[in-house]
């Protein structure tokens, strides 16, 4: 996170209008989701939440990542052919 600039705070923050990009229910460790959310800037990062197996909270945050914009469209919600 710290490499590219994301702050845990613009992961919680941004958290409530963050957009489901990719629903994982069945991982194995538990359900999980991919959700696009904007920084303190308005910049995009993806986050992925999970929820502990068998757990319905607290979600926890897996990882967060800028979206490459040579591999995504340019809203940020699907990979590009």
């Amino acid at each position: 996170m710290a490499e590219e600039g994301i702050l845990a705070l613009d992961v919680i923050n941004g958290a409530p209008l963050a957009v489901v990009v990719r629903d994982y229910p069945e991982y194995p460790k538990g359900a999980c989701v991919l959700v696009l959310q904007r920084d303190r800037n308005g910049v995009p990062i993806h986050v992925v939440w999970g929820m502990p197996k068998g757990h319905n909270s607290p979600a926890v945050l897996i990882t967060t990542y800028r979206p490459d914009t040579t591999r995504w469209n340019d809203d940020f919600l699907g990979r590009k052919p």
